[in-house]
This record gives structure tokens, C-alpha cells and sequence, in this order.
């Protein structure tokens, strides 16, 4: 029971990296250095003041030094990340899948809220991801090499061939996304990850339209329904796959 909360407290603590790498990646800034600190008043943070979650709560989301309200965001990321690190745990137990896909998430949670904030998808990002992916596949064999390779090339393909007709509704940086996700999940899972997304991109941005939050030519960003497509594939793929084929074949 009690490897259950490390593991909690491991998706908490990640979680708050994640939040620096959302923050300073997008801007060209590192992710190392300087130390955390308050980007309104520059004041380095403290260890009280980098407690996931607890910290926000104790000065009700202000900055203890300067008294600015701090974006809910923080929480929001660091709560994710602890809820899938645990689901994770409990659907692949200590394994090596298990960190292989730990990785994956967290890759995958920092994109989406980078592409909903700044519209882009980082290089920074997809590029390594697609390296670990191929030599993880290669050195641990959760999946076959054959299967991490055809997840690079295919579903990326189809997304580029999408991107050319359609210009402007989609860009490189999903492209990219669509191989780091292919080359750990296989080229099948990554589709079916991508019709996921796609269903509920356009779900989401009808809803929108209908309720004039939106217009009809206004830019929603992909990445994030492509991450949650691929999230939805670790954890409920396999039973997904089999009630297709039981329904369809």
C-alpha cells in the first residue's frame, strides 16, 4: 500500500518539474537554471514554497513574497501528474513498461498544456522522445522495433498528408508528436490515439462554435487532444482494440 503513495507523491513532485518546463521551454529559457522562483517579483522560492499543491493552498494561490495571484495551472499539472503516475502503477505494476510509459506521460502532459498555451510543440521534446523511444524498444523489447519503426513513419505520414491538403489545420509540431507518441505505442494504437483526439477536437470545438466562445476560422490547438487520444490508448487500448474488432468484425 504504502509503494502506491511514493508513487503518488513521485507524479506530485515530476509534476512541478513539469510546471518549470511549461513555463521556461516555450521561452528559450532553461529548465535547470536559475532556481525556482516568482516570476512576477523574482524572489527565489523556498522549499516551503515548492511543496506540489500544499504550497498553493497555504497562501491561497498568491505569492508569499510578493502577493500576486498564481495561475491554477500549477496545481492542475502537478494533480494530473500524481492521479496518472498512480493509475500507471496500478495498470502495469513495478515494471519496466511501467517507467518506459511514466516517461511518456509526463512527455505528454507538459505538451499539452505548452500547445494550448503558446501554440507550438517543442523540438526539445519530440526529438529525444523519439531517440528513447526507438532504443527503448531496441534495449527492453516491451514492444517489437518493427512496431516502434512503423509507429514513426505511418501515423506522422498520414498527419503530414492531412497537413498538406488541409494548410493551416494542422502544423509540423503534431507531426513531430504523432512519431515521439508512434515510436512508444505502435503504429496502430497511435492512429486509433489520433481518431480519439480528432473525435474530440471536433466535438469540443462544435461545442465552442455553437456557444460563440469561437469562431469558425479560430486556431485550436491539436496537441493537447492528440496527448489525451494517446493517454486514453495506454490505459484502456487494448480493451478498446478488442471491443472494435468483437463490434465491427
Amino acid at each position: 500500500m504504502i509503494i502506491i503513495f511514493y508513487f503518488l507523491l513521485l507524479g506530485l513532485i515530476i509534476g512541478s518539474f513539469l510546471n518549470v518546463i511549461i513555463y521556461r521551454l516555450p521561452e528559450g529559457k532553461s529548465i535547470i537554471t536559475p532556481p525556482s522562483h516568482c516570476p512576477n517579483c523574482g524572489t527565489r522560492l523556498k522549499v516551503i514554497d515548492l511543496i506540489p499543491v500544499l504550497s498553493f493552498l497555504s497562501t491561497g494561490g498568491k505569492c508569499r513574497y510578493c502577493n500576486t495571484k498564481i495561475s491554477k495551472q500549477y496545481p492542475i499539472v502537478e494533480l494530473l501528474t500524481g492521479f496518472f503516475f498512480l493509475a500507471a502503477y496500478l495498470k502495469f505494476g513495478f515494471s519496466v513498461q511501467l517507467f518506459i510509459y511514466l516517461l511518456l506521460i509526463s512527455a505528454l502532459i507538459a505538451v499539452a498544456f505548452i500547445d494550448y498555451q503558446y501554440m507550438i510543440i517543442p523540438n526539445k521534446i519530440t526529438y529525444p522522445l523519439i531517440v528513447i523511444s526507438l532504443l527503448s524498444a531496441i534495449i527492453f523489447d516491451y514492444i517489437t522495433i518493427y512496431q516502434s519503426l512503423l509507429g514513426v513513419i505511418i501515423p506522422p505520414l498520414l498527419l503530414l498528408i492531412v497537413a498538406l491538403i488541409f494548410k493551416g489545420g494542422m502544423g509540423m509540431g503534431d507531426v513531430k508528436l504523432a512519431a515521439a507518441i508512434g515510436g512508444f505505442l505502435g503504429w496502430s494504437y497511435t492512429l486509433a490515439g489520433i481518431f480519439i483526439g480528432s473525435l474530440l477536437g471536433s466535438i469540443i470545438g462544435l461545442s465552442l462554435m455553437g456557444l460563440g466562445i469561437i469562431e469558425r476560422k479560430s486556431r485550436i490547438p491539436f496537441g493537447p487532444f492528440i496527448c489525451t487520444g494517446a493517454l486514453t490508448m495506454i490505459f484502456f487500448g487494448e480493451f478498446l482494440i478488442n471491443w472494435y474488432f468483437n463490434l465491427f468484425i
